[in-house]
């Protein structure tokens, strides 16, 4: 008995790597809440442009062998999401901002459908009412898809 509930138990697991939750099910966002690295570097790069929407770094510290400071031109650091202590500044941030504040948060650590940080700090926008936010799509990892672009980046 011990050894079937063993082997139920690893094929259980085995079917839910190869079949992994459909994105619908699992992310927070839908199609026209992701912004391409594209669309965001060109508005930074428009010195004409007064609005800039605010950027959120929810990343780690050090990716890449870069210091923070080497993040996304104009963004706000707050450390990884998926940390509690993180997520918890993050929310005191938000909470002084106005509902249909312009806002993109993007991490970079690995892939977008992998991430650990975005699907908490997009969870937490929606949760707390924000009507204007967006996610960077990232889909390979900050290093691919923004810095070896030559998008702009923090000096």
């Amino acid at each position: 008995m011990k050894i079937k509930c063993i082997t139920m138990l690893i094929l259980g697991s085995l079917l839910f790597i190869t079949h992994p939750i459909s994105a619908q099910e699992k992310d927070p966002w839908d199609e026209t809440q992701l912004m391409e690295p594209e669309s965001l570097a060109e508005i930074l790069n428009d010195s004409e442009e007064k609005n800039d929407p605010l950027i959120l770094a929810v990343n780690p510290d050090g990716m890449y062998g870069l210091p923070y400071e080497g993040g996304i031109k104009n963004s706000i650091w707050f450390g990884p999401a998926g940390k509690e202590e993180n997520l918890a500044a993050l929310k005191k941030f938000l909470e002084q901002l106005d509902k249909d504040a312009e806002i993109v948060i993007y991490c970079g650590c690995c892939p977008t459908e992998m991430c650990p940080n975005i699907r908490p700090a997009f969870e937490l926008l929606n949760e707390l009412g924000f009507e204007n936010h967006k996610l960077l799509n990232i889909p390979t990892n900050i290093e691919k898809d923004w810095m070896e672009k030559g998008f702009p980046m923090k000096k």
